[in-house]
């Protein structure tokens, strides 16, 4: 039986997360402890990237981490963003989080109304004279590469930080039922700090399918894959597995 479930992520800020409706409603503990963790790059390793911020005229913001090791490499590089500098979200959300740093302006930040990344495109074709730095991961697609290509913008990738392993510390306690996972670097972490861990049988969530690809390859007791046409949430599957789980005793 399932009794206590660690959940590979941060701690929900509001109370009124749905993984405290399934403590509620299916008499299980839920844990929270996030698996990796992002860090930013060593100003040298930015350098070696050939990139001066104060070339470009825009920067493209694709998250918060974005924008927040954007303004601290410059911060270290002592480079003094220019005010006629623009700013390309995704997201009203992402964009309303420059205020963290500089005085926030509507004529020079432009966000886009779905919060995919197609929707801000023609916002920045209409901006086509500028130049473009895109801060990204070292993990990251090459979808707005080809689409920025397509449209024949000018603009250069920079990366900024890197997503890494959030390792469990000696003698840290790993009593769970169930471990829930959200991404291959998830997985590599729980197989490298519990290389037992498939022998166990421990049960294991996944979302997404590079995820649950991940866990299968190390061959790990996987029960609960999401998202589902049934269940579209994390939390909707793990319900739904519990609930079986009850029904089955």
């Amino acid at each position: 039986m399932i009794s206590k479930i660690l959940v590979s992520q941060p701690k929900p800020a509001s109370d009124k997360s749905p993984y405290y409706d399934l403590e509620k409603e299916n008499g299980v503990s839920v844990c929270f402890r996030p698996f990796i963790k992002v860090v930013g790059i060593s100003e040298k390793e930015f350098r070696a990237q050939r990139v001066n911020i104060l070339d470009y005229t825009a920067v493209v913001f694709t998250s918060r981490h974005s924008i927040d090791y954007f303004f601290q490499m410059a911060k270290t590089m002592r480079v003094n963003i220019p005010e006629t500098m623009k700013y390309f979200c995704v997201t009203e959300t992402i964009s309303l989080y420059i205020q963290k740093y500089v005085q926030y302006r509507k004529r020079k930040v432009f966000y886009g109304s779905t919060g995919k990344l197609a929707d801000l495109i023609p916002l920045m074709v209409k901006h086509k004279a500028e130049k473009y730095l895109l801060p990204v991961s070292d993990v990251h697609t090459n979808e707005i590469n080809t689409v920025l290509d397509a449209k024949e913008l000018k603009y250069k990738e920079c990366i900024l930080y890197r997503t890494v392993s959030n390792d469990f510390e000696e003698g840290e306690t790993f009593d769970y039922d169930l471990v829930v996972l959200f991404s291959p670097t998830g997985v590599n972490t729980l197989v490298k700090d519990f290389p037992d861990i498939a022998e166990k049988k421990v049960k294991i969530a996944t979302f997404g399918p590079a995820t649950a690809t991940r866990a299968k390859e190390e061959k790990l007791n996987l029960v609960v894959e999401a998202p589902t046409p049934e269940c579209p949430s994390m939390t909707a599957a793990l319900k739904q597995y519990l609930v079986k789980e009850q029904k089955s005793k």
